[in-house]
């Protein structure tokens, strides 16, 4: 019977979201954006744990700043949040060859551009920020789609729906469970792999310095990075203004060859594409998933002292 109830329940919420896009493609994507932004207010409003959660991480990343001004950010975020969403599911009609240019400005990102459209492999490091999947559509719209590395949705029907959205203009998506092997066969291939690399990795993670705090962040990415000789760019796309105009802009390039051997060097490849995150999330802190549980691991170190009577 629990079975039941919850293949309605994901039935239900694909279904919600197809009307949903059916009615986002009825209109003009500034005019879906200004509905979206109200739909996140509302969000803001009536959810109080996750209004909570971003007001206290914002805290805890802003020390010293008023109480009024973190509120307005964690309402931008929510409001931000919402129209990523809108723009996702509109993201294969807009993203096109003949279009694209005109909602995205490249000009701060052309090293890694030109770097990977010499056919030479690189990982690609954002984080939850501005429109995570913008740089994936603008690359697949010039003609050098990357591979993502992507955690699936818990809703099988919701997943499949937007597997295939993503991959409409020709990215691939890989997910983490696996992937090691096919994520070196296609870096020997020339293909540039993207990853969202601000996701909490648990107790088995690198612990690195994001905005003051420690954080558990994935060790596979120096690692990859090590065996493979391949650099690291450091970037993503944020929204200028409240339409959809978008810049790509890159703040950091991490070749490992630069670094140590083994684990140190892997420590400190982690916390300087970390660092670049935080750099980029500081050029519109609005624009950050401040909802999502960055900081849910904590050190050992945290977790022995808090054990101690």
């Amino acid at each position: 019977m629990g079975n039941l109830v919850q293949k309605t329940v994901w039935l239900l919420q694909y279904v919600a979201l197809r009307l949903v896009e059916m009615a986002l493609q009825c209109f003009p994507i500034d005019l879906n954006l200004r509905t979206a932004r109200v739909a996140g207010g509302l969000l803001y409003l009536l959810d109080r744990r996750h209004r909570e959660r971003a007001i206290e991480n914002l805290r805890a990343s802003f020390p010293g700043t008023d109480e009024a001004t973190l509120r307005r950010m964690a309402r931008r975020s929510c409001e931000h949040l919402i129209m990523v969403g809108a723009e996702v599911l509109c993201l294969p009609r807009l993203m096109q060859f003949n279009s694209f240019l005109r909602y995205v400005d490249m000009g701060g990102c052309l090293g890694p551009f030109q770097y990977v459209a010499g056919k030479r492999p690189c990982l690609l490091v954002t984080g939850h920020f501005g429109n995570w999947e913008m740089v994936g559509y603008a690359m697949a719209a010039m003609g050098f789609p990357p591979t993502s590395i992507a955690r699936p949705l818990d809703n099988p029907y919701l997943n499949d729906y937007i597997l295939r959205l993503r991959q409409r203009t020709g990215q691939r998506i890989l997910f983490k469970e696996g992937m090691t092997d096919a994520v070196i066969a296609r870096l020997r291939q020339g293909v540039p792999i993207g990853f969202i690399a601000d996701q909490d990795a648990g107790r088995r993670g690198f612990f690195v310095d994001f905005f003051g705090r420690k954080a558990s962040a994935y060790k596979s990415i120096a690692y990859l990075a090590m065996e493979e000789n391949v650099p690291i760019f450091v970037g993503g796309a944020y929204r200028v203004g409240g339409r959809f105009r978008y810049r790509i802009v890159m703040t950091d390039a991490i070749y490992p060859q630069e670094f140590p051997r083994g684990l140190d060097g892997a420590l400190a490849i982690t916390q300087r594409y970390t660092a670049a995150i935080e750099k980029l999330v500081r050029l519109a802190p609005d624009q950050y998933l401040w909802v999502h549980r960055r900081w849910k691991t904590r050190p050992p170190e945290e977790r022995q002292a808090a054990a101690e009577p």
